[in-house]
């Protein structure tokens, strides 16, 4: 675990509307929070042109707050739109980049002997950033980092660790001395659709503030990647996911080319729920926002697949179209475990799985699935009468189609939560409840 804050953690609010943006809020504080000062408004007006079956976009206006005791864009307290040359002709991009940018933070993370550059988005006006545990530990390397956070508008900000959650790879930092940082809206990722639009905002190759745009290209998709920060123990997997192509070190976040070599600290590996783009997500994206079309955080950039081919010093090349980023959903819900506990909590099911193909069963077994290879006795799975070759089949709604998956699901919902499971056991389909445990 990394040092403290220097200030007293408050708890953040909970998650509540899509279409609200999450503002931090200490409800023990009387003091009624501070409006931002209208007398610096300059409103910047990005027009999109939506052309659906003869319809006419509506226009998207962003506001920009410049600090008004100012005249230097530099020292600038207040966020900045990014350059729109022709208003009349700017994209429903243009406006979710102009709208979102200033809630996208470039982190750098310097250690004795390595360095790394990754991205973080801002969830409260006083300082606390969302961002990946693999860019503020180097990837478990080392927990004794100096961070130094660049800001939309130029500042250079001073940053230390609330936490870190390895299990989900996310973690939270703090900003010192800010008061005027422009929180990020998080939509529901539940509602999202295979198709949508995706936009990735983040600093790639130490590039900040760039954009990339494409499609959600799968939901629900279950990846195992290597952690040297991730701990041991909980649900066995004898998964396929040793030769992993699936692991956000190798092209994870190395500074100015994102060059860094593979940790040589022994690693396990983590399942991780995520949503699938095509957005280019390159090293140093890791920690930065996944947006809807309406500007809206659905994950947090984390990985990208590779398709085997690395240079001599271990590193991976970069996007090839295959990204992935942890839930929003998911997300809200470890940093706000986080910034109230210091930690999160996850889920246990106290079994050991593996594929179906693995147990050597695929010519006996018509069904697609997660085997039960052993319970722990008076675990979860037990205490749900799920014995020792059960093929669940499906966890809370979503289709299990290996070890991956149901361990990936697990791990999504905190300690204590009930969920629906569909397992098969002598051909006969049987639903039941399980009370997950606790992840240790």
């Amino acid at each position: 675990m990394s040092d403290a804050p220097s200030e007293p953690t408050r708890p953040a609010s909970q998650y509540t509307s899509a279409t609200q943006p999450q503002q931090y809020t200490d409800p023990t504080d009387p003091t009624p929070p501070q409006k931002r000062g209208g007398a610096g408004i300059v409103v910047v007006a990005a027009v999109v042109a939506a052309i659906v079956g003869g319809a006419s976009g509506a226009g998207i206006v962003v506001a920009v707050d410049a600090q008004n005791n100012s005249n230097s864009a530099a020292t600038s307290a207040g966020p900045t739109s990014i350059t729109v040359n022709d208003k009349k002709n700017a994209t429903a991009i243009t406006a979710v980049a102009a709208k979102a940018s200033p809630s996208v933070v470039t982190i750098n993370v310097a250690a004795s002997d390595e360095a790394g550059t990754g991205s973080g988005i801002v969830l409260s006006a006083d300082g606390y950033v969302l961002t990946n545990t693999h860019v503020v530990t180097l990837d478990g390397d080392t927990s004794d980092t100096t961070i130094q956070v660049e800001t939309n508008d130029g500042r250079i900000l001073a940053a230390k660790v609330v936490g870190t959650d390895p299990i989900d790879d996310l973690a939270v930092i703090k900003l010192q001395n800010v008061s005027d940082m422009q929180p990020a809206q998080f939509a529901d990722s539940s509602k999202l659709n295979v198709g949508d639009m995706a936009i990735a905002i983040g600093a790639p190759l130490g590039l900040s503030g760039t954009v990339t745009n494409g499609i959600i290209s799968a939901l629900n998709r279950s990846i195992t990647v290597a952690s040297a920060a991730a701990p041991t123990g909980g649900d066995s997997s004898g998964g396929s996911g040793g030769s992993s192509p699936f692991n956000f070190w190798n092209f994870g976040d190395g500074s100015g080319g994102g060059t860094q070599t593979p940790p040589t600290t022994a690693s396990t590996t983590v399942a991780l729920s995520v949503i699938q783009t095509d957005a280019a997500i390159n090293p140093g994206n890791s920690g930065g926002a996944l947006l809807d079309s309406n500007g809206r955080v659905i994950g947090v950039n984390c990985a990208i697949a590779s398709a085997g081919a690395s240079s001599a010093d271990g590193s991976q090349s970069g996007s090839i179209g295959v990204g992935f980023a942890i839930p929003s959903n998911v997300a809200l819900r470890i940093a706000n475990d986080i910034i109230k506990n210091g930690k999160a909590t996850h889920g246990l099911l106290g079994a050991s799985v593996e594929d179906v193909t693995t147990a050597g069963s695929a010519t006996t077994s018509k069904t697609v699935g997660a085997k039960i290879a052993a319970v722990t006795a008076g675990a979860a799975a037990s205490k749900a009468g799920i014995q020792a070759g059960d093929i669940v089949t499906n966890f809370n709604g979503i289709p299990i189609t290996g070890a991956t998956d149901l361990t990936a699901q697990v791990r999504v919902l905190e300690a204590g939560a009930k969920a629906s499971i569909t397992y098969v056991r002598g051909g006969k389909v049987v639903k039941t409840s399980v009370t997950l445990g606790q992840l240790k």
